[in-house]
């Protein structure tokens, strides 16, 4: 069914009581956090069906309609610019600009210095002309104007920079050029501290259409597998059913073979390897397709897939097929989870800005290989990684070099990670062995709790970077009067006045709007109920959860990578709040252990 069939069923239908807490995304008694949401009413014209929807597509009608006021689109998030200001970064603005201003002022200055050569040369060569005559350019000439070229760059060297700068008779250098040269210095200084870290292209994987099964054909490999009983059958067929997942997403060739006659299951290492190989040789190829670059050119590579960690490693194998140098740095990142892939961008960015001088190229892949990772038990805190995870897997291409500015589809503007290090938190994703040692990956009751306090805390260590005062002030307030508030109870508790202390006003906390700083959200699709959640909870728009939910249901969930999939569709598919060159866009995801990531590019 298309999207705009999903979003119109009754919220009866959403979440079924009967569901159990992991889909239902009610573990914790009280808690909303995570809570499936009553849509608004929609207009007739939009709860008809879409029957023609286009895979991947956008629908142009698509936006919210609130109970009360008018229909919202991406047109009412409009912030005056001076309550951006403290927003922005000017060494990033400027930073974009400079490699091709630093190119036009090396021409400049060359053009400065030939002209004064050329002045000095008409007034003393032996025809003694005036400043500002026109001059033969013969070959004795051309060669004289070379020398002197050559004799005042030599000078810049040899006295590094100083005696030439000098004032009075010492110096060899007009103050047009010292001026000239004064601002190149300036500006190469500027981009050595900026160091940024620039996307120049990414690639996600689409799988071949052999690979892609619907709900049905899922339940029936279930049931092809001989070890689930009826009960869990049942179980799986209803969290389908309510996942969010669309009826063509992919499953590795190795399980759906079992579809075909009576071919059981291959779930060896040689078929995960064969999983690895098809999705990584594809994107790695794709990307440096897309961004120009050689393979031997690339200086770091970040390879993370959390359950699939085989010897010799999945970095060795991309280095064996496309020959890249024998001095490159790999890294090959596992047991992170869904929040791995900008983890791998903050440690790719981290190596390249090790390279502030020469500059340098990382490549970071992001998969989950499926394969031998199909839990055979039949414990209901298990089955869910059966029916919700998927196929997948993103490359992407990084470059601290500041010539790659003018290539680049993204900037790198701010990475934020934040690990909670309680003892439910490491807890409530594990992958363990059930009680009859069938080996998975076991979801807690916890993790709605676990996952809300540490998307909090991530979102207010990322929030002075993104948004405005207008929304800044509100929160440092409430902050500061929640502080007094609490102090003045202590106090008057203190002198015994109990009464009167519990009279004071307990201020909630401001929730800022993330909408007036970021234009576009790529929440990680890790299901529908972690969407409804956090649009609910973060006061987004159907438009800036669209993406999510149309990856969702186009891929499924594809653990690290779903955020590319998504910032995919917004740059190629979306029509609802179309991307512009200076919009932002804040990636978001959860991963085990427990860890909330997140990372915001600027449109270039």
């Amino acid at each position: 069914i298309s999207y705009e069939e999903q979003r119109c069923l009754p919220s009866s239908k959403v979440v079924p009581s009967s569901l159990p807490l992991i889909v239902s995304a009610q573990f914790v008694e009280g808690s909303n956090w995570l809570q499936p949401q009553t849509m608004s009413p929609r207009t007739q014209e939009e709860s008809e069906p879409q029957s023609t929807m286009k895979r991947s597509d956008s629908e142009s009608s698509f936006v919210s309609v609130p109970e009360d006021g008018p229909v919202k689109d991406y047109r009412d998030y409009r912030v005056r610019k001076s309550s951006l200001i403290a927003t922005v970064n000017w060494s990033h603005v400027i930073g974009t600009y400079l490699p091709s201003l630093f190119l036009v002022g090396i021409g400049v200055l060359f053009a400065q210095i030939v002209h004064q050569v050329i002045t000095d040369l008409s007034s003393n060569v032996e025809h003694k002309a005036s400043p500002g005559d026109t001059i033969n350019f013969e070959l004795e000439t051309i060669t004289a104007v070379i020398l002197g070229v050559r004799e005042i760059f030599f000078s810049l060297f040899n006295n590094y920079l100083i005696v030439p700068l000098q004032s009075g008779e010492s110096g060899i250098l007009s103050s047009h050029v010292k001026i000239t040269a004064l601002v190149l210095v300036i500006i190469g200084w500027i981009v050595t501290n900026d160091n940024p870290i620039y996307m120049l292209a990414f690639s996600t994987f689409k799988a071949p259409d052999d690979w892609k099964v619907s709900h049905a054909e899922i339940i029936q490999m279930m049931k092809n597998q001989k070890c689930f009983t009826e009960d869990s059958i049942k179980f799986m067929g209803r969290l389908l059913e309510r996942s969010g997942t669309g009826q063509s997403t992919a499953w590795p060739p190795g399980i759906v073979q079992c579809l075909k006659g009576e071919k059981e299951s291959d779930r060896s290492i040689e078929a995960s390897r064969k999983e690895a190989e098809t999705v990584i040789f594809d994107i790695v190829e794709s990307a440096l397709k897309k961004a120009k670059v050689h393979p031997k050119e690339v200086d770091v590579l970040v390879i993370n897939c959390s359950l699939f960690s085989p010897t010799p490693s999945l970095c060795a194998m991309v280095i064996s097929k496309f020959g890249m140098r024998q001095d490159i740095q790999s890294f090959n990142l596992s047991g992170m989870g869904c929040g791995a892939s900008l983890i791998s961008v903050g440690l790719a960015k981290d190596l390249l800005q090790r390279r502030r001088f020469t500059g340098g190229k990382a490549l970071v892949v992001s998969t989950e290989i499926i394969t031998p990772n199909l839990y055979h038990g039949n414990e209901r805190g298990f089955l869910l990684q059966n029916t919700l995870f998927r196929c997948g897997g993103a490359a992407i291409v990084l470059s601290n070099s500041w010539s790659d500015g003018r290539r680049a589809w993204y900037k790198l503007l701010h990475t934020v990670r934040v690990q909670s290090n309680s003892e439910e938190a490491y807890h409530c994703v594990y992958e363990a062995q059930d009680t009859d040692h069938n080996r998975g990956v076991r979801l807690s009751k916890e993790i709605v709790k676990v996952a809300g306090k540490c998307m909090e805390k991530n979102m207010t260590t990322i929030g002075p970077y993104v948004l405005p005062l207008s929304e800044q002030i509100p929160v440092a307030t409430t902050i500061a009067l929640r502080v007094l508030l609490k102090a003045l109870g202590n106090m008057l508790k203190k002198i015994g006045q109990e009464k009167l202390a519990a009279k004071l006003p307990n201020k909630k906390h401001y929730v800022p709007d993330f909408k007036r700083g970021i234009d576009h959200f790529c929440i990680h699709a890790g299901g529908r109920a972690v969407i409804d959640g956090i649009e609910k909870n973060m006061k987004l728009e159907l438009f800036h959860t669209e993406p999510s939910r149309m990856a969702l249901m186009n891929y499924g969930n594809t653990s690290s990578s779903s955020i590319w999939y998504e910032m995919e569709y917004i740059q190629e598919h979306q029509k609802t709040n179309p991307l512009k060159k200076g919009h932002r866009i804040m990636q978001v995801a959860f991963g085990s252990g427990f860890k909330c990531t997140s990372g915001v590019w600027l449109k270039l």
